[in-house]
């Protein structure tokens, strides 16, 4: 018995899990469909061999028979004890077959049925296992000795005659284990061979599925700033002279004055679009130092905070549902090589998502915020996940709510978690995310630590992403995801 499994009686492995329904898991059922009937035909040949009218050897080969049939099913029924069930009792069957099949017992033609249970052990066990089976199996033999010796004489010529038989025993076991211990040994292997290729792979579908993704964010980026910058100059003409109208107007034409504000607002709204537009398409370079990331973090959730229940100075948000910040910080995080100006912009962008998912519902949402250390891909790193109680993102845009202008709002045009991704590539770390067991959406995000970025960025580059000015954009506004 091995932690991975048995080995049955054609080599194989079987182990006591859930099979796998495929071509060559079939195939080797057949197999042991044949072993088992070459088997059955065995006991068959040796009911028609001589004493055929002994009742008594018939039941005990149809006992043989029975137990070989049902050996696999009684080893998975007592996982710890049924290997040792089915030799114990093919050597009691041996045993009693041996009395019923010679005059005596020790000189009966049948005494090879003991290689049945210890061929058994051979398979089944280690090796000093199978020498303690094959020894209890060498004994019950044995035991007819004394029965014999009552009524004849153990010869000098009979006694290497019986040894010989019992080194044989145990001869065949050492042999038979020997190839069981390999087979298991390749078995292994092959399951470990197996095991990294399936990891392998699905690393490599992430990866060409990042540089699908990563192909596709550069032509579209590259769309989305020819068609900001075309839109940008014209929205300046209409802006200006509908600032330029509505101080013409003054008191006089209340109706155009009202439609002149307007024609600003919505100027407005679309010069903020085209800024975000901007931002997505503007090439990424970050400048990680080691920073402080629960610190980043706290900071950004304060200010989402605060937003959301009506603190901010501009006192253009109204007060929303209240909601829950859990905080679940492991002990003694290493620094994490951070641009702490483009985090901030992605933590914003991910913890406002997450609020203003919760602001649909009728009650007061809880958002968890997990820090901890995390390995990926052989890397060592720190792992923020961030869980709301919102709806959650739909199973059909799950795979796709990175990509640019996929959104589940209403409004919006869904940048907000591409520039999020963008960002996170940048730190050449990962994110994902799953729905929660109740509801919600978990956003799991794996910052490395063990390698750095290499700053490519200029003050002008990094002016034309965080906005001018050292100080980090912490206005950002609420991108859609």
């Amino acid at each position: 018995m091995t932690p991975e499994g048995f080995l049955g009686l054609d080599g194989s492995c079987v182990v006591p899990t859930s099979p796998i329904l495929d071509a060559e898991s079939r195939r080797f059922n057949r197999l042991d469909a044949a072993w088992l009937a070459i088997w059955l035909v065995f006991l068959a040949g040796l009911a028609a061999l001589p004493p055929r009218l002994e009742w008594h050897k018939q039941v005990i080969l149809l006992a043989i028979g029975i137990v070989q049939v049902l050996e696999t099913k009684i080893i998975s029924q007592f996982p710890k004890r049924g290997v040792s069930y089915v030799i114990l009792l093919k050597i009691l069957l041996a045993t009693v077959l041996i009395d019923h099949t010679g005059e005596v017992g020790i000189n009966s033609s049948y005494y090879p049925i003991y290689y049945l249970p210890v061929v058994t052990a051979a398979l089944y066990c280690g090796p000093w296992l199978t020498l303690f089976w094959t020894l209890l199996a060498s004994a019950a033999y044995c035991s007819y000795l004394y029965p014999a010796m009552e009524e004849y004489e153990l010869t000098p010529e009979a006694l290497p005659y019986l040894a010989l038989r019992i080194m044989f025993f145990f001869l065949a076991a050492m042999v038979v284990n020997r190839f069981a211990q390999q087979s298991q040994h390749q078995t292994r292997l092959y399951r470990e061979l197996a095991e990294r290729l399936a990891e392998t792979n699905r690393r490599l579908e992430q990866a060409q599925a990042e540089a699908r993704r990563s192909e596709r964010l550069a032509a579209l980026g590259q769309l989305s700033a020819g068609l900001a910058h075309e839109i940008r100059n014209p929205l300046g003409v209409i802006k200006g002279s509908a600032e330029m109208l509505t101080q013409k107007l003054q008191a006089s034409d209340a109706l155009a004055r009202e439609l002149a504000g307007y024609i600003s607002t919505e100027v407005n709204r679309l010069s903020d679009l085209v800024s975000e537009f901007l931002d997505f398409a503007r090439p990424l370079h970050a400048e990680p130092h080691p920073a402080d990331l629960i610190a980043l973090l706290d900071r950004v959730l304060q200010i989402v905070a605060d937003r959301f229940t009506g603190k901010q100075s501009s006192g253009i948000q109204e007060p929303g549902k209240p909601v829950r910040v859990e905080r679940h910080y492991a002990g003694g995080l290493p620094l994490v090589p951070l641009d702490e100006s483009l985090c901030e912009q992605a933590f914003l962008n991910l913890v406002q998502n997450a609020y203003e998912a919760m602001q649909e519902g009728d009650h007061a949402g809880t958002l968890r915020v997990d820090v901890r250390p995390a390995i990926q891909n052989d890397r060592e790193g720190v792992e923020l996940r961030l869980a709301d109680t919102g709806p959650g993102v739909p199973e059909e845009l799950r795979e796709e709510i990175f990509n640019p202008f996929v959104t589940t709002k209403k409004t919006g045009v869904g940048l907000g978690l591409s520039i999020v991704s963008k960002i996170v590539d940048g730190h050449h770390g990962s994110i994902h995310v799953e729905n929660a067991a109740g509801s919600g959406a978990v956003f799991t995000i794996f910052f490395p630590i063990g390698e750095t970025v290499e700053p490519h960025a200029t003050g002008e580059l990094r002016s034309a992403w965080t906005g001018e000015g050292a100080r980090p954009h912490t206005g950002v506004r609420p991108h859609t995801g």
